[in-house]
């Protein structure tokens, strides 16, 4: 018994030994021995070997369409534009007004298409590939040939026997690290030094996190990275955006407390850098949180505010509507588009139907986790828009950047009903359309 106890502890130094000098120390300096890329390169001419398997003993089949081609062909014209079209048959009403019975075949199609297919539901579903990973989250397992089974089983093994404990132990050692460091340099006095290692230590815990999701992250335009005295905004996929973006920079956090496990990680966080974190209460509070923030951003030797304002996880085809709130500071604006290649494992966290546990577990357990990030030119609210046409604009060019959908949509529907300020605008629309015709005038 003596001799296995002994040799289960020469084997668990030899394994913290490897993560020690091949993965903890080249991430902690920001550099890679090529394991990672070895990995990767392998990674994908597997993948691509198996995608040309199934496709060869599919060829006969349609393969499966992704979820932007959707199961409705929906017109791209406006209310106006449509309604136009589908009057042009009819005869011109010889009183005035400019309601139509047909005009009902329009509202009627369009309820058809929400109820079969709406734009907001299948924003919170995972998105569908178009060829089998290997991965059973998107696509189901179906017997291809004998080859391609083995390489999955292999793959289990792989992805749960050997890149899932070395993962959970990165994450253990990542976090861990994380509340030490930054408890600390908390104790340091506030000079310029203490600035400069909360910074180090956040962005090194955050980059042995990386690691130990495979991650693969390509930065672009790093010569708009977020300024100090600034809020950079992001599209929102997973709560891994956060390690992501932090792997290339410093950013405060805004947020609510939380007990647990997340509330000593918040407090030793706070200690060394000045994170924004709001009791329950005072996050009902709209005023005080804008005036927080603004004396966040006020002061230019604070780092720049990390915030997602679509305020839930969409699933890495969309942006949808943006909260006002960070675009009413007056603050500089730094958009960022974050896009998550889905052959490689799905980051979109459904909070509706997976636990933290179970989402994290998931991740551990895929292939890698590859994205794209963009860095887009500063934007400042101009002179003749208000706090949501500037929180639009910043959208627009969000989605445009990152080749995501540009949604109108509040996030907020995916736990909640529609609101009735979007039924009235419909309503009001329309009325607006006929009301005006008629005030016009119409000739007998």
């Amino acid at each position: 018994m003596e001799d296995f106890w002994a040799g289960a502890l020469w084997v668990l130094k030899i394994w913290l030994f490897l993560i020690v000098s091949l993965i903890m120390i080249p991430a902690m300096f920001g550099f890679s021995l090529g394991i990672s890329e070895t990995y990767m390169n392998l990674l994908v001419k597997t993948l691509e070997w198996a995608t040309l398997k199934i496709q060869k003993a599919k060829t006969d089949e349609q393969t499966l369409t992704s979820s932007s081609n959707g199961l409705i062909q929906r017109e791209d014209g406006s209310m106006e534009k449509e309604l136009e079209e589908l009057r042009r048959s009819r005869p011109k009403p010889s009183v005035g007004g400019d309601f139509t019975l047909s005009d009902c075949f329009y509202f009627s199609r369009r309820g058809i298409e929400s109820i079969v297919e709406d734009e907001v539901t299948q924003r919170f579903t995972s998105e569908e590939l178009v060829s089998w990973n290997l991965l059973t989250r998107t696509n189901d397992f179906q017997y291809i040939s004998l080859k391609l089974t083995l390489v999955y089983g292999i793959g289990i093994f792989v992805r749960y026997c050997i890149l899932a404990p070395l993962r959970i132990t990165l994450a253990i050692i990542g976090l861990s690290w994380l509340v030490i460091g930054t408890s600390a340099v908390g104790l340091l006095p506030n000079w310029r030094i203490k600035s400069w290692l909360s910074e180090w230590v956040h962005v090194m815990c955050y980059r042995i996190c990386a690691r130990g999701l495979s991650a693969t992250i390509r930065y672009h335009n790093r010569e708009n990275k977020p300024k100090k005295g600034g809020i950079c905004v992001a599209n929102h996929t997973t709560p891994i955006d956060i390690v992501i973006l932090c792997n290339d920079g410093c950013y405060a956090m805004v947020g609510q407390v939380h007990g647990g496990l997340m509330g000593v990680v918040q407090r030793a966080m706070v200690r060394s850098c000045p994170h924004v974190w709001f009791e329950r209460a005072e996050m009902k509070d709209r005023h005080l949180v804008t005036k927080r923030l603004r004396d966040h951003v006020n002061d230019k030797t604070k780092l720049p505010i990390l915030i997602f304002p679509e305020g839930t996880c969409v699933n890495n085809t969309s942006v949808m509507m943006f909260k006002k709130g960070s675009f009413e500071i007056g603050a500089t604006i730094y958009p960022v588009a974050m896009k998550y290649d889905p052959k490689f494992g799905d980051a979109f966290w459904n909070s509706s139907k997976y636990s933290m546990v179970s989402y994290l577990l998931m991740m551990m357990t895929s292939w890698a986790l590859v994205c794209n990030v963009w860095y887009l030119p500063a934007m400042h609210q101009q002179e003749d828009e208000d706090a949501v046409q500037f929180a639009n604009r910043v959208k627009s060019a969000i989605a445009q950047q990152g080749g995501l959908v540009d949604l109108q949509w509040d996030g907020g529907l995916k736990r909640a009903k529609v609101k009735e300020s979007f039924k009235e605008q419909q309503q009001k629309q329309y009325s607006t359309m006929v009301v005006g015709d008629d005030s016009s005038g119409h000739s007998d």
